[in-house]
């Protein structure tokens, strides 16, 4: 045993080197634009345009104070906000209380609706873009706050209850039995037993859906046509046309961007981590 031990180490070791190799390598390919526009964003002016692949060979805030205040970032950081905070929300509640029905709530035609719903999912966007623009125009909520959040928030909906569901459909059932015995009602069910239960998949899906609806480009390119609350991703478009050659204040409006969705993610990457494989798990 000794002896095929020491036989096998050596090539153990160096496939253990080798994976690590390939590793760093991918990691440096993901994370070189990023570093390269962080690098961009803090050099000045003339440094950017003279040597724009260098890394921090200066160091200037003056692409941000043009972004904020030229680029008007100071406003589509908080558009931003008021569309992903609402949205997500709205997708975290529907899809909480769409998913106990469809796992804990017996009624005719459930798996039937179940599918329906599921079905979202395999529909594209794209195929019905423009008849919601005319719908949206007709309910007078193009150009609005509220047009756009029921938007991102439907788009949604459909995978976070797939989602949800496979949390509530691992939860026992002595528990809602030993509430009903108890006299709770099925909202006291659903709210005081079985919601503090599946905290996790709904932070994992709280971030999930954020980083989407604050990613999204196409529905408030769509659905806010006159410019009302544009958000960051619309801003930066809008930002570059007008720069295409400035590149500083392009990489500070691109960190600008992606800082916040950065934070959140390095906070809560534990939780959305145990969140999704347990719910691989349970599905």
């Amino acid at each position: 045993m000794n002896t095929a031990s020491r036989v096998r180490s050596p090539r153990t070791t160096w496939l253990n080197v080798n994976k690590h190799a390939v590793l760093v390598v991918i990691s440096l390919v993901t994370l070189f634009p990023v570093i390269l526009t962080i690098s961009t964003a803090f050099k000045t002016a003339q440094d950017a345009q003279r040597n724009p692949f260098g890394l921090f060979t200066s160091f200037s805030v003056e692409n941000f104070v043009t972004a904020w205040t030229v680029g008007r970032f100071n406003e589509y950081l908080v558009n931003s906000f008021l569309l992903s905070v609402p949205s997500t929300a709205l997708v975290v509640v529907l899809s909480t209380m769409a998913g106990y029905t469809f796992a804990r709530l017996p009624f005719p035609g459930r798996t039937v609706a179940f599918y329906l719903v599921v079905l979202g999912l395999l529909v594209p966007f794209f195929t019905f873009m423009i008849p919601l623009y005319f719908q949206l125009r007709g309910f007078g909520l193009l150009d609005s706050l509220l047009g756009v959040n029921l938007v991102l928030a439907s788009t949604g909906l459909a995978f976070g209850t797939f989602f949800m569901r496979a949390f509530f459909t691992d939860l026992p059932t002595e528990l809602e039995e030993a509430a009903r015995i108890d006299g709770a009602s099925e909202w006291q069910i659903f709210i005081r037993v079985m919601v503090p239960l599946v905290t996790s998949g709904a932070g994992a899906l709280a971030v999930f859906t954020f980083l989407q609806n604050w990613n999204n480009f196409l529905v408030p390119l769509l659905y806010l046509p006159n410019g009302s609350f544009r958000p960051l991703t619309t801003g930066l478009y809008l930002f570059v046309g007008g720069r295409s050659v400035d590149i500083g204040p392009l990489a500070a409006g691109a960190l600008i961007t992606i800082i916040p969705v950065i934070v959140l993610f390095v906070l809560l990457q534990k939780q959305v981590t145990q969140g999704f494989l347990s719910g691989a798990i349970k599905g």
